[in-house]
């Protein structure tokens, strides 16, 4: 089955909006807004960078990062928005608070869209924390025994100058060995 690809400034544009209207109310702290803007800005410099792949990576680790400090900030902050906010701003409290969570329902769908644009430019999917590896399987080995006709004969009639045996006071040619 086919991935039907969805344009990265359509999903940088639907996250701003909805940024946007999640912090139409002040229920959320600073960080909230600071951390999503900051992504969507990544988001940019992705688009701005069509080969980079440093740049749609550093996008997809911010959504991931944004998703999970998201649901803190949600857990935390939302009672005490719900016993702040009465009367009318009651309802733009509960507007924006159902704009930040379809944004939070969002995300893992924008991030597998995100992964797909990294794999397209190139991203090598496989994670490597440095740590050197040690396998029992003898056949991951290269062997010494390949490519032996891939190295050059030593017995070359053409040998290279040496630079270090010309004679300076005839002037002459540098001797070949």
């Amino acid at each position: 089955m086919e991935i039907p690809t969805v344009n990265l400034k359509t999903i940088l544009l639907v996250h701003w909006l909805l940024t946007c209207w999640g912090c139409l109310v002040a229920w959320l702290p600073s960080a909230y807004a600071w951390s999503n803007f900051t992504v969507l800005a990544m988001g940019v410099w992705a688009v701005a960078q069509r080969d980079s792949v440093d740049a749609i990576i550093m996008f997809l680790v911010g959504m991931i990062i944004t998703f999970v400090t998201d649901i803190i900030d949600f857990g935390i902050y939302y009672p005490v928005g719900e016993m702040l906010f009465t009367g009318w701003q009651r309802d733009s409290f509960r507007f924006s608070v159902g704009m930040a969570i379809l944004s939070l329902i969002l995300k893992p769908l924008s991030c597998f869209c995100a992964y797909q644009m990294y794999r397209e430019r190139g991203g090598d999917y496989t994670v490597n924390f440095g740590f050197p590896t040690v396998t029992s399987n003898r056949n991951t080995y290269q062997s010494l025994e390949q490519n032996r006709s891939t190295y050059q004969s030593i017995d070359r009639q053409d040998s290279p100058v040496n630079p270090h045996l010309y004679n300076e006071q005839d002037n002459k040619a540098p001797v070949r060995i």
